[in-house]
């Protein structure tokens, strides 16, 4: 017992020597640094296209940012990419720079700019339908499996905002859910499968993008709920973030009329940054911007004005989206040093904002980059235990609403399916009675409703498959046109279809247009599974 407790007493002292050393190292390296070298670190950037053009080469030998975020103008293939985070690296580290984080936004669903080549993941609203910690856990694991495999070392993920508003033009099915208690160990999850397999995850948009109703790419979205209400809704996801230990957390442009009585994005604001997420939810990670190039910002400061006030509201890395190119970027870096020099901005801040960012790097190996075999990256990705993974997504996750009196569907069963999917037919075969399909258009006639509901007047069971008809008028109409007692909404996507159709009998809830979503609906409507989805929204709006 002595020797355990001396033992454990000497680890305890070798950890904290640890800890000191990397301190006192990451300050070494810090008070190295010239000041310009410190103000790059500080800056995320983007490039043109899917190589380094001469320019940008010579802009990451001279300049040094910090991290390079890749959009899909920058994705070809895995061989593709892996080349050129290879070449990020190395261009970087042979004009005597620092390793680079390489960033993508790698959510799932319809914001994964890794797609050819990688696993295609549901949506996370999905996930959460799982119930399930492990699954979560595993994606997390999964994804971090393929971005490392090509030299991403971050994610721009996950979504933490709250669908708490139907009307939201911009988060809505990217989110995890709006019901918190669902939410948060899905989350958590995710970001520990990334982050122990060594990607840094990013929680975004703090303090909540998803009770707005205009886009912060376009305008300046205005929230206007108490700080009561944040704190028992929009920040809960990111408190649990933070107690996960999540490496970075993203701000996003809105105006929180609570936190800054003048029209401040809360991307800019030392009120949102340092008094509400450093102080009261005791966040020491690296905060980082949402873009300053979406037309939030953009439209009213220069790229250097909006860094500078960044910098000064408590950021530490300043992220310059896909339309910016090279020599903005590098006007922005050298305003931000006028501002060092000239007194507005604070050296010592700056120095401790690069020491996070330093800190990050290390404690993700960032350090010690190596090139990676783009010949052999097949042999990394892992892609068939990932596939297996995504079909336990869908098995566990399509939820069934209402509707228990005609599923499994039996007797005389109509089933009216878009047309551009035709396996739904050999999908939802194997019923116990008779069944008629109706094939339609992704816009349906008045001749196509009308064969619908011929259709649907002697079955005892209808299954009508939607997608995105908040959009779509022709076939919402459809839908409206059968008879509501005996009508299951199969949706696809948007959960959304659920509000359009308050009075059918039931919805099954398939949160994808995947194959593999229609191949688990059919099983559910046919008798073949149970639903086992847990429905993980409804629409608060205030």
């Amino acid at each position: 017992m002595i020797y355990r407790c001396i033992l454990t007493v000497c680890t305890f002292f070798i950890a904290i020597s640890i800890s000191v050393a990397d301190d006192v190292s990451i300050a070494a390296q810090v008070a190295d640094m010239t000041l310009e070298q410190k103000v790059a670190q500080m800056f995320m950037v983007s490039f043109f296209g899917e190589e380094l053009t001469q320019i940008e080469r010579q802009f990451l030998r001279d300049i040094q940012p910090g991290a390079v975020v890749m959009f899909g103008k920058n994705i070809e293939s895995p061989e593709q990419v892996t080349r050129l985070t290879n070449d990020y690296q190395q261009t970087i580290i042979d004009g005597g720079g620092i390793p680079l984080l390489i960033a993508v936004d790698q959510e799932g669903g319809r914001i994964q700019h890794l797609q050819e080549g990688f696993t295609r993941f549901p949506l996370p609203m999905l996930w959460t339908a799982t119930q399930n910690t492990d699954l979560a856990y595993q994606v997390g694991e999964a994804m971090a499996t393929e971005m490392r495999a090509v030299g991403v070392n971050m994610n721009l993920a996950p979504i933490a905002d709250l669908n708490t508003n139907v009307d939201n033009p911009i988060i809505g099915t990217r989110s995890f859910g709006s019901e918190v208690e669902l939410v948060n160990p899905i989350l958590t999850h995710f970001i520990h499968g990334l982050q122990d397999n060594g990607v840094v995850a990013t929680a975004k948009h703090f303090p909540g993008h998803g009770d707005t109703e205009s886009d912060s790419h376009i305008e300046l979205p205005v929230i206007n709920h108490s700080l009561d209400r944040l704190r028992a809704v929009e920040l809960l996801p990111f408190q649990s973030a933070v107690d996960a230990n999540v490496g970075v957390t993203m701000v996003s442009h809105i105006w929180f009329t609570e936190l800054d009585t003048e029209p401040i994005p809360a991307s800019l604001s030392p009120r949102v940054i340092n008094q509400l997420l450093r102080d009261e939810m005791s966040y020491d990670g690296v905060i980082m911007t949402d873009a300053l190039d979406m037309d939030a910002i953009d439209t009213m400061y220069t790229a250097g004005g909006s860094a500078i006030q960044a910098i000064l509201a408590g950021n530490d890395l300043i992220a310059i989206g896909a339309h910016v190119g090279t020599a903005t970027i590098e006007t922005a870096i050298n305003d931000v040093v006028e501002a060092v020099n000239d007194g507005r901005l604070d050296e010592a801040q700056i120095d401790r904002s690069v020491s996070r960012i330093l800190q990050l790097k290390r404690d993700y190996g960032i350090f010690e980059w190596q090139p990676l075999d783009p010949f052999t990256v097949s042999e990394r990705l892992n892609l068939e235990l990932h596939d297996t993974l995504v079909t336990q997504l869908f098995e566990q996750g399509v939820t069934v609403v209402g509707g228990d009196d005609l599923l499994p569907a039996q007797g005389q069963v109509a089933v009216i399916y878009l047309a551009t999917r035709p396996r739904i037919i050999e999908e939802c075969s194997g019923f116990d009675g008779d069944v008629v399909y109706v094939g339609v258009s992704a816009t349906p006639t008045d001749d196509e409703s009308a064969w619908a509901l011929s259709a649907s007047v002697n079955a005892d069971t209808v299954i009508v498959f939607t997608q995105n008809t908040i959009d779509n008028p022709q076939q919402r109409a459809l839908v409206n046109a059968l008879p509501p007692e005996k009508t299951v909404v199969a949706a696809l996507w948007n959960t959304s279809d659920m509000l359009m159709f308050p009075d059918v009998a039931g919805y099954i809830l398939g949160y994808s247009p995947m194959l593999r979503a229609t191949a688990v609906m059919c099983d559910i409507v046919v008798g073949r599974q149970s639903a086992m989805g847990t429905l993980p929204i409804t629409y608060i709006n205030n």
